[in-house]
């Protein structure tokens, strides 16, 4: 009987404890800072155990390391150093969901030489992202040819049905993440030259794309795409792009928050007694008393826009009270999008990942345009969409490292065939699946 420990407790994490506590052969212990959360997610079963861990508390997290065969670290990226740490000093595997950091490559030549495995960014986006990528990049390689545009894009969006707001978006992971996302800067390849887009004009550099059976989507820059040309061995590609999926609408109403200064992140005191508007007004530079209009013109869009439609629906500009004495304007933000935006009893998410590949031939005349996509859908309540196509590449991974079926050790990512293939395999079997098409251009 092999033990994980999983740390975390949080949105995506129960398909993942689901799917190792239905392998006859593990032992699961799930530790969070809540420890009811610990307890849903095992919900009783004999092989599983639930553990109160506050992760800055080292000398627990490292006697719940001491017990298990590997640890699957869920919790904020922040903290994996410390559990890579621990893994070292106690001869033990790690997993997660996150981007390797510069501290977690910094454990490779060590890992290496212990015979460990960490393997990162194996998620959706990172994680699904790169295995399909792989596979489509190594099947052209495989008949010759080269890679010379990649392009690729995910969302994870409300179902059609669900589409039932004014901002196209409801919350199936941590609002913060979502609105410290939007302070990102971004980079990529275009046809050769490198763009660089600063954060504060993220929301302008957009473009629509038609996802067949969705429609038209927006996508913007995703953080910066270059390092991929390299992560992915495609050194003759003469674009290298990374995007983000939303619905129409959501872009040029984020691109006005940034520019009233909503996201930043400075805590602010005496909002104690303070409504919303008296909020939103604080940052209008000169206000005459009509809140809107006074929005319209600092922002230079109409009073009756459709972007103002959405601050007013979100409650920015309502006398509701604020529920905070001290809080920053990028968590006051976040707190009323989770409010107004969650997902109802029997709604649905929905996962799109789609990238777009042309691959030249030496011996043919014409290039190939390929593309593959992957559209999922959560179960009405059940498991989110979000939380099985994160958490369940995880589960796999471990359920493969603690089996022996991957010899890598070091600090990885899974770009390796031998990672990439049975992962996606199985996920097909757990209803998670691509479309591939090709065409000549």
């Amino acid at each position: 009987m092999k033990t994980i420990l999983v740390l975390g407790a949080g949105l995506v994490t129960r398909p993942l404890v689901r799917y190792l506590l239905d392998q006859p052969d593990f032992k699961v212990i799930v530790a969070s800072r809540t420890v009811s959360k610990a307890e849903k997610l095992i919900d009783g079963h004999p092989r599983g155990e639930a553990k109160t861990l506050l992760v800055q508390d080292t000398d627990l997290l490292k006697e719940l390391i001491s017990q298990a065969d590997l640890a699957i670290s869920l919790v904020p990226w922040t903290y994996h150093p410390t559990v890579a740490k621990l893994c070292l000093e106690l001869n033990k595997p790690m997993v997660t969901t996150s981007y390797v950091s510069d501290a977690m490559r910094g454990f490779d030549a060590e890992a290496k030489e212990k015979g460990l495995l960490f393997l990162n960014e194996i998620g959706l986006d990172p994680g699904i992202d790169h295995m399909s990528a792989m596979k489509i990049i190594h099947g052209v390689e495989n008949r010759g040819g080269k890679i010379v545009s990649f392009r690729s894009y995910c969302g994870g969006l409300p179902a059609p049905e669900a589409n039932t707001n004014p901002f196209g978006y409801k919350f199936s992971w941590s609002p913060r993440g979502v609105v410290l996302a939007g302070k990102n800067n971004a980079r990529y390849l275009d046809d050769g030259q490198e763009v660089v887009v600063p954060s504060e004009d993220l929301f302008t550099h957009t473009w629509i794309i038609e996802i067949e059976g969705m429609g038209k989507l927006v996508a913007y820059p995703n953080r910066n795409s270059i390092p991929y040309i390299d992560t992915y061995g495609l050194k003759d590609t003469k674009t290298m792009y990374r995007g983000t999926l939303r619905n129409p609408g959501w872009c040029e109403t984020w691109k006005k928050f940034v520019d009233l200064g909503l996201l930043d992140d400075e805590q602010r005191t005496g909002l104690g007694g303070r409504t919303f508007a008296q909020f939103t007004e604080t940052f209008v530079q000169n206000p005459t008393g009509n809140l809107r209009a006074d929005l319209a013109k600092q922002l230079d869009i109409a009073e009756d826009s459709e972007i103002l439609d959405r601050f007013e629906w979100l409650g920015l500009l309502s006398d509701n009270p604020l529920p905070v004495e001290t809080s920053s304007p990028l968590d006051i933000l976040s707190n009323k999008l989770l409010q107004k935006m969650p997902y109802e009893k029997g709604e649905r998410d929905m996962i799109i990942l789609h990238h777009e590949f042309i691959a030249d031939y030496p011996e043919l005349p014409a290039r190939e345009m390929i593309t593959s996509t992957l559209v999922d859908f959560g179960v009405p309540n059940g498991d989110s969409a979000m939380s099985r196509t994160v958490s369940l590449p995880a589960a796999i991974a471990a359920k493969m490292v603690l089996h022996g079926e991957i010899k890598a050790t070091g600090v990885h990512i899974p770009v390796l065939p031998d990672i990439y293939e049975p992962v996606l395999k199985e996920l097909e079997g757990q209803g998670i699946s691509f479309k591939e098409r090709s065409r000549k251009l």
